[in-house]
């Protein structure tokens, strides 16, 4: 079966996207096995500048780099990233579950993701070119994997 991996900076503290990622792992549990991994975000200071922008996302994603699971595919999700319909999404992760039985997603901090996490990540994906809380795409994420599942198998739920 395959593995899907979501490695997010931040802890989800509303009880509704509590109850909506819960909701969305229960159905995908039909079709892979789900592991969502929260890693602790970095305080942002009340006075940014880029320097302290740059060490915030190189600690965070230095903190994923080390909770990256061997042999995994990995898919950073970030604003440069191609974007995909939900069709070709499907697509994507049939493909990539004929090569790998391991696939990582990774959703970072408020900052985004530090370059040298993108470096090694195969792919970057955008869900919209629009800004959203990390907290809410976590959600969109589950979202449209059970979409490209139920799409996959042929399923009624995509229309």
């Amino acid at each position: 079966m395959l593995t899907i991996n979501i490695l997010c900076i931040g802890k989800i503290k509303e009880n509704f996207f509590k109850e909506a990622i819960e909701e969305y792992s229960k159905r995908l549990s039909k079709y892979c096995k789900l592991n969502i991994l929260e890693l602790p975000d970095e305080k942002i200071p009340d006075k940014i500048n880029d320097n302290i922008i740059e060490n915030i996302k190189e600690k965070e994603s230095n903190d994923i780099i080390k909770h990256l699971p061997k042999d995994t595919y990995i898919l950073s999700l970030d604003l440069s990233g191609k974007e995909y319909s939900s069709e070709k999404f499907s697509n994507k992760i049939d493909n990539l579950s004929m090569q790998t039985s391991n696939i990582t997603f990774i959703i970072g901090g408020s900052l985004g993701i530090h370059k040298k996490l993108l470096n090694i990540s195969q792919e970057k994906i955008c869900f919209s070119k629009m800004t959203f809380p990390h907290q809410l795409i976590r959600i969109f994420l589950l979202e449209q994997l059970f979409r490209a599942f139920k799409i996959s198998h042929g399923e009624t739920y995509h229309r």
